[in-house]
C-alpha cells in the first residue's frame, strides 16, 4: 500500500536522523565520564576509547527504543498536523490499524535489541570489567609513574621517583613509604633499578637511608644503607566469582536463579518489552489536536519514556534486594503498562470521551407510570 510505504520511508529517515543524535551525544558524555575516570586511575589512559565505544554499546538497546519511540511520536504528530490522518480515516482505517505497518517496519529493531541485551551486553560488560581490573590489579612495577605518586595494588606502599626515562628500569631520587607488618618505614634512595631475579622483579635502590616506626609507638630507627632491595609484588587478576552479575549470560543467569540474577534478567527482557509497549504508546500519544502543537506530546512521551525506565531500574533493585518476584513485576509493570497503552488507544480509536458518555447517561428519561 503506498500510504504504508510513506509511512516506512518517512518512519526510517526519523529514526535514523534521531539514533545519530543521541548516540553522538551519549558517545560525547560517555567520553567525558571515562576520561574523568582515567585520571582517578580506574581505567588505562589508552583503553579509553576502548571503553567508551564498550560503553556506548551497552546503552545502545536504550537508544533504540528511544528512537523508535521519537520517531513514531514525530512521525504521527507530523501527519496530523498535515492533515495526512484525516486521509487514513477517511479510507474506513481506525487509530488501532496503524499498528499493523508500525510493527512491521519495528520488528527488525526489536530483533537487534534483543540480540543486543540478552547476548551482546553482558559481554561488554565483562570487556569494561576486565579493563578495570587488569589495569587496577597491575604490579607494583606497572604502578611506578615518573613524577607521580603511586599506590602499591594492595595500597601498603606509596612509591615515588623524580626522572625516569621511558623504556628505561633506572630513576633518580626515589621514595617509598610503607606500612606492613605492623611497622611504618620511609625509605629514600639517590638512584633505583630494576631488575629480575627467580625470585620475582625487585626494585634496588644505591645510596639512601630507611626510617622504620613501629605502630603506635615513638621508637625511631635510622639506618644508612648502599644498596637496598625492595620486592614489586605482582597481583593475580580477579577470580572469575567476583564478577558483577551483569557480565554473566543470559543462560548463566538463568542457572544462577540468585536474587541478583533474577534482577539483571528483568533489566535485559525488560528492555525487549518495553520497546514493544512504545510502539502502542507512540500510537496512543501521537492523536492530539493539530492546533494546539506537537511539543506538549513530545514532552509527554519523554516523561513517560524517562518513568518507564526508572520504573525498570527500581524494580531491578527490588528484585535484587529480594522485596519483589520476578514473574510478578515483569507482569505487573509491563502488563499494567501494555493494558493501559491499549485502553488509551482504543479510546482514540474509538472517539470515546467523557462528555459523550455523561451526555447520553442523561438523555435517558425515566420511564412515567400511569
Amino acid at each position: 500500500m503506498l500510504f504504508h510505504s510513506s509511512l516506512r520511508k518517512e518512519l526510517s529517515r526519523s529514526f535514523g536522523a534521531t539514533l545519530v543524535v543521541l548516540i553522538t551525544v551519549v558517545m560525547t558524555m560517555t567520553l567525558i565520564r571515562t576520561l574523568g575516570l582515567a585520571s582517578r586511575g580506574s581505567f588505562n589512559p589508552s583503553d579509553v576509547t576502548l571503553v567508551m565505544g564498550y560503553t556506548v554499546l551497552a546503552y545502545t538497546p536504550t537508544l533504540l527504543s528511544m528512537s523508535l519511540f521519537i520517531a513514531i511520536i514525530a512521525t504521527l504528530s507530523r501527519m496530523y498536523r498535515d492533515s495526512e490522518m484525516v486521509i487514513w480515516f477517511c479510507s474506513g482505517k481506525g487509530l488501532a490499524a496503524l499498528l499493523g505497518p508500525l510493527f512491521r517496519f519495528s520488528w527488525p529493531i526489536f530483533a537487534v535489541i534483543a540480540a543486543l541485551a540478552l547476548l551482546v551486553l553482558p559481554w561488554t560488560n565483562l570487556r569494561i570489567n576486565d579493563l578495570q581490573n587488569q589495569y587496577e590489579q597491575r604490579g607494583d612495577l606497572e604502578r611506578i609513574e615518573p613524577g607521580q605518586f603511586q599506590e602499591s595494588a594492595n595500597g601498603a606502599r606509596v612509591f615515588f621517583i623524580e626522572k625516569n626515562q621511558p623504556g628505561q628500569t633506572n630513576g633518580t631520587n626515589v621514595f617509598i613509604a610503607t606500612t606492613e607488618f605492623g611497622k611504618e618505614t620511609i625509605t629514600t634512595a639517590h638512584s633505583g633499578r630494576i631488575e629480575r631475579t627467580p625470585q620475582g622483579q625487585y626494585l634496588m635502590l644505591d645510596g639512601g637511608q630507611r626510617l622504620e616506626t613501629a605502630v603506635g609507638t615513638t621508637d625511631l630507627k635510622i639506618s644508612q644503607f648502599v644498596t637496598y632491595g625492595t620486592h614489586l609484588a605482582a597481583n593475580p587478576l580477579v577470580e572469575s566469582s567476583s564478577l558483577f552479575v551483569n557480565t554473566h549470560t543470559t543462560l548463566d543467569l538463568f542457572e544462577m536463579a540468585t536474587p541478583a540474577a533474577w534482577g539483571e534478567l528483568s533489566w535485559r527482557f525488560g528492555l525487549i518489552l518495553a520497546a514493544f509497549n512504545f510502539v502502542i504508546i507512540g500510537v496512543a500519544l501521537s492523536s492530539v489536536n493539530p492546533r494546539v502543537g506537537k511539543s506538549l506530546n513530545l514532552i509527554f512521551a519523554l516523561f513517560a519514556f524517562v518513568v518507564y525506565f526508572n520504573l525498570l531500574n527500581l524494580g531491578q533493585s527490588w528484585i535484587f534486594a529480594g522485596k519483589a518476584n520476578f514473574a510478578s513485576f515483569m507482569v505487573a509493570l509491563h502488563g499494567s503498562v501494555f493494558a493501559l497503552a491499549s485502553f488509551w488507544l482504543a479510546k482514540g480509536h474509538n472517539n470515546w470521551h467523557w462528555q459523550n458518555f455523561f451526555s447520553a447517561r442523561s438523555q435517558v428519561q425515566p420511564e412515567v407510570k400511569a
